[in-house]
């Protein structure tokens, strides 16, 4: 039976698919000496890797005529220190092929010939689970630390292309608005490099991406590492050809029924991080969040609710 540190080992010098048949292999060798419960949830588990991967331990647990505890107990005997490892693996192996957003959709049909329509709800548990997953106490320390690097910094570019586009113009439009210094990169009609040009040891790049990872976002990186900007990463696993070389990574759950990656766990990140900004940063940022409000008003931007 190995124990977590040697799970934990493992884990970048192992196959996302090959740690995946290890533990069924050890759910076949122990399940005649396990309890009814734990047998129920390791035959649930041996069955259902999708679902084990995407649903929330409540949901799970519910599926396996198990309660929550259990699937907990069950982890722990295969060497896990929480039921998240545990479930991480599975994520892994499933998100180790190519996403396919037309499978994804194909599925999202097939639900719709279930009498009770349960899609709404896995969305929703889906969801809570993902914004679960971020608020630990690691992200917090991760989030405080992303805050010092950016405030400490001259200015601050975002890059996300493609799916995390919203992810990225919604940090940079927030972030503007108390820090002048944050800058959108567009990369539009081939001019990537000449807007990160400018960008050096004394800058931050907050960048965005998940699988399937963004051809022009991979190259955003590789032109600012090489000037030795220093890079926040944000994106759905370890595995990301983003990691390499990162100050800090924030490894954010984007599981979802639906067709494509769910992006809610990223921008409740965005606010996390842009509310220590204003939170722990120098009084000028208030200032300026004030400013911005009453240019805007006086611009006309809002419309009065009577």
């Amino acid at each position: 039976m190995p124990s977590s540190t040697h799970l934990s080992q493992d884990a970048d010098s192992t196959q996302p698919n090959a740690r995946l048949a290890d533990i069924n292999h050890q759910l076949a060798e122990t399940y005649p000496a396990l309890s009814p419960q734990l047998k129920l949830a390791a035959g649930y588990v041996l069955e259902h890797r999708m679902e084990i991967a995407f649903q929330s331990i409540r949901k799970t647990a519910s599926a396996a005529n198990v309660t929550p505890s259990t699937l907990v107990r069950l982890a722990k005997r295969l060497g896990f220190e929480s039921y998240e490892q545990f479930r991480e693996v599975f994520q892994s192996a499933v998100q180790a092929a190519p996403v396919e957003f037309t499978g994804r959709a194909n599925k999202l049909r097939d639900q719709a010939n279930l009498p009770d329509d349960p899609l709404f709800l896995e969305v929703g548990d889906a969801a809570l689970d993902n914004i679960g997953r971020l608020f630990t106490v690691d992200n917090q320390a991760r989030v405080r630390e992303a805050a010092q690097l950016i405030l400490a910094a001259r200015s601050v570019a975002v890059v996300g292309f493609r799916d995390t586009f919203a992810c990225a113009y919604h940090f940079a439009y927030v972030g503007q608005i108390a820090m002048p210094g944050v800058t959108l990169i567009r990369g539009l009609e081939g001019g990537l490099l000449t807007e990160l040009d400018r960008f050096n040891e004394q800058d931050v790049v907050v960048i965005f991406g998940f699988e399937p990872y963004c051809a022009e976002t991979v190259k955003a990186l590789e032109i600012t590492r090489a000037n030795g900007v220093k890079a926040i990463v944000v994106t759905d696993t370890l595995r990301s050809p983003l990691v390499p070389g990162a100050r800090i990574t924030f490894n954010v759950a984007n599981a979802t029924p639906h067709f494509f990656p769910s992006l809610l766990a990223a921008i409740t990140l965005c606010e996390a991080i842009l509310a220590e900004c204003v939170a722990f940063g120098p009084d000028n940022l208030v200032d300026n969040v004030a400013n911005f409000e009453t240019r805007m008003r006086k611009l006309g931007a809002y419309v009065k609710v009577k």
